[in-house]
């Protein structure tokens, strides 16, 4: 595994909405664009690695985040990496800056339609087994329900960081903001707090999914974590999701995140995208206007998707 930073810096925005917002830079991680996709694949990595596996096989939109890192992890480690990737709903496949840097990495790609993913993963699995590789499926059998604790320790570590950080900066957050889109990132924070032994308000700005159906998906992953990591006393913060700022679903957004992106880039030189970030940072700032806060330290965790700022600045332009 090739070596990388991990504690990535607290930077202070100063009073937004009437609260002391900070942001927690992972999209400053040193690795292919960094973001929260990067902590998650090396757990993916470290998990491959101790099971014996040489060959990895992945799965989502070949422009998300994740396959991004996983194309870029598996390249710089010299391993073989098969990525199953469903078309749009509508059977696009849209070219953007991710895509094109999955292909640059020689990814084996498996495409299929979103009905026929099962099927998929299992001929990648056999197509590795073919040529004698002991391949790893990141979401462990072919129906992707297992595996589940391995992404969630990654920001259960986080949470521990950024509790150090504070202790140096000698502060405490009152809540802590991020877009939620898969629940790993936002269940690894709330593991954290558990073993910890504090009750912290964290609340996921969801990206995709309705606010109670995206709980749900939390509280499977910090099931599964606590399963394989039991502790005497879990006391799990509440899961808070609000699904207010989808703006219509995922990937859409409208004229109050354009002006939350622009805002943070040309105020503090932070890029941020419509699909993740913005809209998260967009969303935090309406919920602590709505919701009458004041006077709060705040943070957000900034958890990356720079390509997705270019593809964003490119449409503009169009």
């Amino acid at each position: 595994m090739i070596p990388l930073q991990t504690v990535t810096p607290i930077t202070d925005l100063g009073i937004l909405e009437g609260n002391h917002i900070f942001v927690k830079r992972d999209d400053l991680l040193p690795f292919s664009f960094g973001g929260n996709k990067v902590r998650i694949a090396q757990e993916y990595f470290a998990d491959m690695k101790q099971k014996g596996c040489n060959c990895l096989i992945g799965y989502g939109n070949a422009r998300s985040n994740l396959c991004r890192v996983l194309a870029n992890m598996s390249k710089a480690n010299g391993i073989p990496c098969h990525i199953v990737t469903p078309a749009d709903d509508d059977g696009e496949r849209v070219v953007t800056a991710n895509s094109t840097l999955v292909h640059s990495c020689g990814v084996t790609l498996h495409t299929c339609l979103k009905q026929n993913v099962r099927e998929t993963v299992e001929e990648a699995m056999q197509a590795c087994a073919a040529e004698g590789l002991q391949y790893y499926y990141i979401y462990g059998d072919s129906t992707g329900s297992t595996n589940k604790e391995t992404p969630v320790r990654a920001y259960a570590k986080v949470y521990h960081e950024i509790a150090a950080q504070a202790a140096e900066m000698q502060l405490s957050f009152d809540t802590v903001f991020l877009a939620t889109g898969t629940g790993m990132t936002h269940s690894g924070l709330l593991a954290g707090a558990a073993e910890a032994g504090v009750q912290q308000e964290i609340v996921g700005i969801s990206v995709a999914r309705q606010a109670e159906q995206e709980a749900g998906v939390i509280r499977n992953y910090l099931d599964a974590y606590f399963a394989a990591h039991p502790i005497a006393e879990r006391n799990d913060s509440p899961v808070i999701v609000t699904d207010h700022y989808l703006c219509g679903g995922y990937g859409k957004y409208d004229s109050g995140i354009s002006d939350a992106i622009r805002m943070a880039y040309h105020k503090f030189g932070m890029p941020l995208d419509p699909t993740y970030s913005g809209k998260g940072f967009h969303g935090m700032l309406a919920y602590l206007r709505e919701q009458k806060r004041s006077g709060q330290n705040i943070l957000f965790l900034h958890t990356g998707g720079t390509p997705l700022f270019f593809d964003y600045l490119s449409k503009c332009h169009q």
